[in-house]
């Protein structure tokens, strides 16, 4: 069973359609990609799976089960978690406490449970420092834990928004643009973070206009161009599709990295 399964989404925006009877699957094993052109209805098409919007047709299916149009804070109780093209961050929170926040969705503790600290409740503040801990050095920013994400640089600030996603514990990890703003160096530190996602059990989908780190990253690639599907396949396929070499103008380089 896949993953994710999209039938036939679409989405109005007063007449204009920005995402037109889109349709692909993502399997459970691996990292996949949605790219295009800008205005390709990249966006829009995860913040309808992830429930930030309500679809004008068509249906998404998380793990079998139909999600479309619930909630976000319910998609992401089971597991499909998202960040944003801008980091959305707790600035005056440190490294270390964004994470913890991430987390919330699998605790229990309650207000009196915080305050009263009882055994379970201590023991579960517990595990959530420790894996706090752990994301963060996965990450690479263990010695940046007691800063205030404010006083990160950018391409810090992403890496510490994709540690806090993990904290939820997801099955499905949606990155939108996660390399934006982010150097040479950078980006290809991200690509592997992204890989050992994938390696650890955790399903990744990603859209991303930096070519390069998406032929040397993903799996699968679906295609979008003015809100409709023109291609899907593997990355050696989509670098040589007509209908993508178009919609790019002719970018072969581009596609190439």
């Amino acid at each position: 069973m896949s993953r994710l399964r999209v039938e036939s989404l679409t989405r109005h925006f007063d007449g204009l359609v920005a995402n037109d009877s889109i349709s692909f699957e993502v399997p459970a094993e691996g990292v996949s990609a949605v790219i295009g052109p800008n205005g390709a209805g990249k966006t829009t098409l995860f913040s309808m799976i992830s429930g930030f919007l309500k679809p004008t047709a068509g249906r998404v299916f998380f793990e079998g089960e139909d999600v479309t149009g619930a909630p976000p804070e319910y998609i992401a109780e089971r597991g499909l978690v998202r960040t944003f093209q801008l980091a959305q961050l707790f600035q005056n929170l440190t490294v270390l406490e964004n994470v913890k926040v991430g987390r919330h969705v699998r605790t229990r503790a309650s207000l009196w449970a915080a305050l009263a600290r009882p055994t379970w409740a201590r023991r579960e503040e517990a595990e959530t420092e420790s894996r706090a801990h752990e994301l963060i050095a996965f990450v690479g920013l263990e010695d940046q834990a007691e800063l205030l994400a404010s006083s990160l640089p950018y391409g810090q600030q992403r890496l510490l928004e994709v540690a806090r996603a993990l904290a939820a514990g997801p099955k499905l990890l949606l990155l939108d643009e996660p390399a934006a703003g982010l150097n040479h160096d950078e980006t290809d530190h991200l690509s592997s973070i992204i890989r050992r996602i994938s390696e650890q059990g955790t399903t990744v989908l990603l859209i991303e206009h930096d070519m390069k780190l998406i032929m040397n990253t993903a799996d699968r690639i679906v295609v979008l161009n003015f809100g409709r599907k023109i291609a899907e396949g593997k990355p050696e396929d989509i670098q040589t599709d007509p209908q993508v070499i178009e919609a790019y103008l002719g970018g072969v380089g581009m596609l190439h990295g």
